[in-house]
């Protein structure tokens, strides 16, 4: 009776101190950008370049040769521990097998030119060099919705490679098709990073609507996953006016409220939740302790990443070791006590062309900055207070990193207008489950329409 007792007290605590904060609590209001703010090295110029130019994909024979020499080359590698599998990371035994298949079985020419299948385009941005995709449907007929893709860390815009030809392809029982530019966020990929610090995901959550305002498009939809997810929100958040749509595979809200109903919600987990996903959520102990145990790379790159970029950048081993650990666990995380640790849930050559692309570009630690930019930071946290009324769709993949119930999504989407969850696939879905995201995306498409339809009765 104590036990029960004690723990309604804490309820009850929990529930006036959510009550009185949420009353107290005045959301901020949108606060106001340098819509130009200079990113390139140096001041800005009297005239900017804003040509688009054509771009084409090339892992060139200087960089391959260099690159399996390296690989060649290496030391070598301390063997698991007995009884260890991907308990305590990358194994190296499995590792080895997947060096051996880049040097001698990836067809490094084969995958350029797979990637160059679509147009490329670079074009100057507020001083940087961005890198995107851009491909037009056949869409007789139909009304083609223009949809920016953003990909996350250490990703690039290859990660939709598969979903562009299945958004660009007219689908049964739509009225609609998507014209899809997929970009490279800035110092990831084919996108040039900058030498000055503050390059946040607010800040190239600006870039990026520049980019689409350059390309044309006043308005347009997004889809977003990870970092990608973060700029998107943060354009959803800043520019309602202009963001007809936002589908996330990510999604998640910041939000204060949703902290306190997070853990509110531990103390009846089949109400907060569907029960037949509260394993996602509660026990909090559990999510928590997965959590610690799989972001020791989050706060080195939060706070360190330069240090650690300087091995990534020398060593393709490294870099391999590091980045494949990371996709494996966010693909599946009940998958530790295999050799592969879960990447084997993904297609090799689509890790192998991740990885290759962050190498040819010298790009590991312009990309890993976004964690030391982007965490905590004080505009970035204003803009993550504020909701937003953009009509909103989420798809939750089963081992994506964080799942929150739609009660806490609508703190920061009060117009959520589709929510799925499913019981299959992970953190990188353009990769993983390329058909499902694809047609989840286009029942967002239906489900904005019919939200602006009878927003405009």
């Amino acid at each position: 009776m104590y036990r029960l007792m004690s723990s309604i007290a804490v309820v009850i605590a929990i529930g006036a101190g959510l009550v009185i904060t949420y009353v107290r609590y005045k959301v901020p209001e949108r606060p106001r950008f340098d819509l130009d703010k200079w990113w390139g090295i140096g001041s800005k110029p009297k005239e900017e370049d804003t040509s688009i130019r054509i771009f084409s994909v090339d892992f060139n024979d200087t960089m391959i040769h260099d690159l399996k020499q390296r690989i060649r080359n290496r030391r070598p590698l301390t063997r698991p521990l007995e009884g260890i599998q991907s308990e305590y990371g990358m194994n190296t035994l499995y590792l080895e097998k997947i060096l051996e298949y880049w040097v001698d079985k990836y067809d490094f020419k084969g995958r350029a030119a797979l990637l160059n299948r679509y147009p490329h385009y670079k074009t100057r941005i507020q001083g940087l060099d961005i890198h995107f995709m851009r491909v037009k449907p056949d869409a007789r007929g139909l009304k083609v919705l223009p949809l920016l893709m953003l990909h996350g860390w250490p990703s690039s815009s290859k990660e939709f490679d598969k979903v562009i030809p299945m958004l660009t392809t007219p689908k049964d029982g739509y009225d609609f098709v998507y014209e899809v530019i997929a970009a490279d966020l800035p110092g990831f990929g084919f996108s040039e990073g900058t030498n000055k610090p503050g390059l946040n995901p607010v800040q190239m959550g600006i870039m990026l609507k520049n980019l689409m305002k350059r390309l044309g498009h006043e308005k347009f939809y997004i889809q977003a996953g990870d970092w990608g997810s973060q700029c998107a929100s943060h354009m959803a958040t800043l520019f309602p006016e202009d963001i007809l749509g936002y589908h996330t595979n990510m999604p998640m809200s910041s939000r204060p409220i949703s902290s306190f109903k997070l853990l509110l919600g531990s103390f009846f987990p089949n109400l907060a939740v569907d029960p037949k996903y509260v394993s996602r959520v509660y026990p909090l102990k559990k999510l928590f302790s997965y959590l610690i145990r799989e972001s020791g790379y989050f706060h080195i790159q939060s706070t360190k990443p330069d240090t650690v970029g300087v091995a990534l950048t020398d060593s393709p081993v490294g870099l391999a070791a590091y980045v494949i650990e990371k996709m494996a666990i966010c693909s599946n995380r009940d998958q530790l006590n295999t050799p592969h640790g879960g990447i084997e849930n993904l297609n090799l050559d689509d890790v192998l062309d991740t990885i290759t692309i962050v190498w040819a570009n010298n790009c590991i630690v312009t990309s890993s900055r976004i964690y030391a930019e982007g965490f905590q930071q004080p505009e970035v946290v204003l803009v993550q207070e504020i909701p937003t009324p953009v009509p909103t769709a989420a798809i939750n993949f089963k081992y994506e990193v964080i799942y929150q119930p739609d009660w806490i999504l609508k703190d920061k989407f009060p117009n959520l207008v589709r929510s799925t969850t499913v019981d299959v696939g992970g953190h990188f879905a353009g990769l993983q489950t390329p058909q499902m995201l694809a047609d989840d995306v286009y029942a967002a498409g239906a489900a904005f329409l019919a939200f602006h339809n009878k927003s405009r009765r």
